[in-house]
């Protein structure tokens, strides 16, 4: 793997300096973000093992594998969601140190003392730890989520939530970490984590992130599973081959073909599970005669409500204001997987 040189990292002045227990300053929280995105990909950060061990929506064990070795854009999250999580997170961090007579700064990139490739970013060092009596021994995680992920804190925190601070624990040499966390702008929530009640987690994080630097050096991509996320694996194919051209013969690639006798059989599925649908709602709307209710022992069991759904006609308005249609409506480029006849049909005989 590149060195911070060879990736053209612009290091902290005070690299290298211990900042916690067993962790090393790499670059300040104020550093360039070009800099702290070239330089987590010099080892495993905290989000890095949620996706490698399957608990993450926005990559896995392949997506990391594929950024530390340079395949993706060296690009952050530009979402909304990110962008207001970023703009959110001194407003947390106030609020957590206020409510917990604490005192928090800023840090930035973190490596393990002994093992450089075990890496974090800490949202907030805390100089005045709540539960140590006034010592430094923590750091707190702050995330921002939707309100309709509310469901996932109500008992404690969700699963990647805590591998990530558990890796930062682990990272920094910490006894326990505190999370804050604001939910759809208006509830919030804390939680302390300590290691010592989940030290078979993690050392299960450290084997896994072990093997997957690993694999990352030797140039070994891993090998998922049938149960990782298909939208995951999607979205990454798309970064990974933006502009595809040509052809790839898969006679010999058993897997290839089993996947399309699987998808075409699949596809079959829910074309005939549609048509039992839509025989059975004629049956049932049929039984309504003029009502639009109906019960079985006087409990409701179907009814016909009335909605409304808005509808575009575009064809009228770019006929009518093509200025705004033309200010409003684009066209993109969308993927479609094209079987042709004859092999649809060979393959679900």
């Amino acid at each position: 793997m590149m060195n911070a040189a060879q990736a053209g990292v612009v290091l902290t002045p005070a690299a290298g300096r211990r900042v916690t227990p067993t962790g090393r300053l790499i670059l300040s929280a104020d550093a360039d973000r070009a800099d702290w995105l070239a330089a987590r990909r010099l080892g495993l950060g905290s989000s890095d093992l949620a996706a490698i061990l399957g608990i993450s929506r926005y990559g896995n064990a392949l997506s990391v594998y594929h950024d530390k070795t340079g395949g993706l854009p060296l690009e952050g999250d530009d979402s909304e969601p990110a962008l207001w999580g970023r703009l959110m997170e001194e407003t947390v961090a106030r609020e957590w140190a206020r409510r917990n007579r604490s005192v928090v700064r800023r840090v930035g990139l973190v490596a393990n003392v002994d093992r450089s490739w075990q890496m974090c970013t800490l949202d907030r060092r805390v100089m005045e730890c709540p539960l140590a009596d006034g010592a430094e021994r923590c750091a707190v995680e702050i995330k921002c989520r939707d309100r309709m992920k509310a469901d996932q804190w109500r008992r404690g925190m969700p699963d990647d939530v805590l591998a990530q601070v558990l890796w930062q624990a682990d990272t920094c040499g910490y006894e326990h970490m505190h999370v804050a966390c604001l939910i759809g702008g208006n509830d919030y929530r804390q939680f302390a984590v300590r290691t010592a009640d989940h030290a078979a987690l993690v050392a299960d994080l450290r084997t896994a992130g072990a093997r997957a630097w690993e694999q990352i050096t030797t140039r070994r991509p891993p090998i998922l599973g049938h149960d990782a996320d298909p939208d995951v694996l999607l979205g990454l194919y798309e970064q990974l081959h933006p502009d595809r051209a040509g052809v790839v013969d898969v006679t010999r690639d058993g897997d290839a073909q089993d996947a399309l006798s699987e998808y075409l059989t699949a596809h079959a599925d829910i074309t005939a599970a549609e048509g039992r649908k839509k025989r059975a709602k004629a049956a049932m709307v049929g039984a309504l005669a003029g009502a639009d209710t109906a019960t079985v022992l006087d409990r409701v069991v179907y009814s016909l409500d009335t909605g409304a759904r808005q509808y575009a006609d575009l064809e009228r308005l770019a006929e009518r204001w093509p200025d705004a249609y033309a200010d409003c409506v684009e066209d993109r480029p969308t993927v479609r997987l094209n079987i042709p006849k004859p092999v649809r049909e060979e393959y679900s005989a």
